[in-house]
């Protein structure tokens, strides 16, 4: 089932034996799901933050679903291993009175709690912020949301693809004969993520100066906004809309897709010097640095189809190896077109161990991508592969919460963990 070209991958190499992770002694209660708080509980954990994920028993949540599944992996398909590595999964009906209890005893011994339900939920679950709180003054608790929890739109729903449509993210890329496009890649799922795990790193720390901790709020919505970049101050200072450039610049020239005679390439003139070494040490062509039409960053956006005409047949005469050394002898920023396949079997990304391969007590080992993080005093814990529905149930039980063989019986037959 596993892709044959993973078999390449090296084994993930062991942190140094004895060295503390940044935020280890640190314990999440984790109630989201899909992508956006379960990557931001991914990025703590891996920062060796204890993350206790509370899931559904029996089936988990839905995100173990999306595909590929494997056929000795039944509720952890791909896009669920990708965001949920180096935690431990507890399955409980939180709809059961003694359900509720254990996952109240969890929070009173937790530092965050993580939630992305639909604004309400964990108030009538009996888990709202002001409960929380009650029982643990020192707990941050993040919650994640759509439109924000609070106002007229809290009650709506949202996911990345709605988000980025209405925010205008969506309106500015892709091409300008056409709708705009979203991206395939859940961006506002992935930075709101960032947002909140910087949030939530932000509050810790805030507590160890006032000793209480505070709720902390992230919406994908306000997150998609801000997606929007540096368009938005364009935007309120011109009041004119961002128009869609495809794979042009409408800040800087030559910018975009280029053709060699064997590859396509992406190169970007940020600035006259490097448009100056471009004519001068790369394409060799002097009177074009020198022409008046290209002068300067103004000039050659203005004659931007003359510019890409006059240098689209010179990259054709070369394949895209001479035109590489000669650009990074140069410092032009440029970059060959790839598929997600080559990228991640790029010399660039053999060289950052970006991918390894994992111990997987199931299949032998699965992929593994590591998060764009290095700390030479805490490094990053070693991966786990993401935990089976409600695997670590009695650990949880016993080993956190304490509780002896005779309660935990007892819950059992309540069916707060499940059949």
């Amino acid at each position: 089932m596993l892709n044959p070209i993973t078999q390449e991958l090296t084994p993930h190499v062991p942190r140094t034996s004895g060295a503390p992770s940044a935020l280890e002694g640190i314990r999440i209660i984790d109630f989201s799901h899909f992508l956006a708080g379960p990557f931001a509980s991914l990025i703590l954990a891996d920062m060796g933050a204890d993350v206790i994920k509370i899931e559904t028993p029996e089936r988990g949540e839905e995100f173990r679903y999306f595909g590929p599944l494997h056929p000795d992996l039944p509720a952890q398909g791909g896009p669920f291993l990708w965001g949920n590595r180096n935690k431990r999964s507890f399955a409980v009906d939180l709809k059961n009175h003694l359900g509720l209890a254990v996952v109240k005893d969890l929070i009173a011994t937790a530092d965050v709690v993580i939630e992305n339900f639909s604004s309400g939920v964990m108030d009538r679950l009996g888990l709202g912020y002001e409960v929380c709180r009650a029982l643990n003054p020192r707990l941050v608790y993040c919650a994640v949301s759509a439109y924000g929890r609070e106002g007229k739109y809290a009650d709506r729903l949202g996911f990345d693809p709605i988000v980025q449509a209405e925010s205008g993210f969506m309106d500015m890329n892709g091409f300008p004969d056409r709708e705009g496009t979203r991206t395939l890649s859940p961006v506002i799922d992935i930075h709101t993520a960032t947002m909140a795990s910087n949030a939530i790193l932000a509050a810790l720390l805030s507590r160890v100066r006032t000793g209480v901790g505070q709720f902390v709020e992230v919406s994908l919505f306000e997150d998609a906004l801000l997606m929007t970049g540096y368009a938005a101050m364009q935007y309120l200072m011109t009041g004119r809309n961002p128009e869609r450039q495809g794979n042009l610049s409408s800040d800087s020239c030559p910018t975009g897709i280029f053709r060699s005679q064997d590859k396509s390439f992406y190169m970007m003139c940020g600035n006259d010097k490097i448009y100056q070494r471009l004519m001068h040490e790369v394409v060799q062509q002097p009177e074009l640095a020198f022409d008046e039409r290209f002068q300067n960053r103004q000039s050659r956006l203005s004659n931007r189809q003359i510019l890409i005409d006059l240098l689209t047949p010179i990259f054709l005469q070369k394949p895209w190896s001479h035109w590489q050394e000669k650009m990074r002898a140069a410092a032009i920023p440029c970059g060959e077109v790839r598929t997600v396949a080559e990228a991640f079997h790029s010399p660039e990304a053999t060289e950052r161990k970006v991918l390894t391969r994992i111990p997987h007590s199931k299949v032998g080992w699965i992929p593994n991508v590591n998060l764009p993080i290095r700390f030479s005093e805490t490094p990053m814990v070693d991966p786990i592969p993401a935990p089976a529905v409600g695997q670590h149930n009695i650990d949880v039980l016993q080993n956190v919460l304490g509780y002896d063989a005779k309660h935990i019986q007892k819950i059992q037959d309540s069916g707060a963990l499940g059949c």
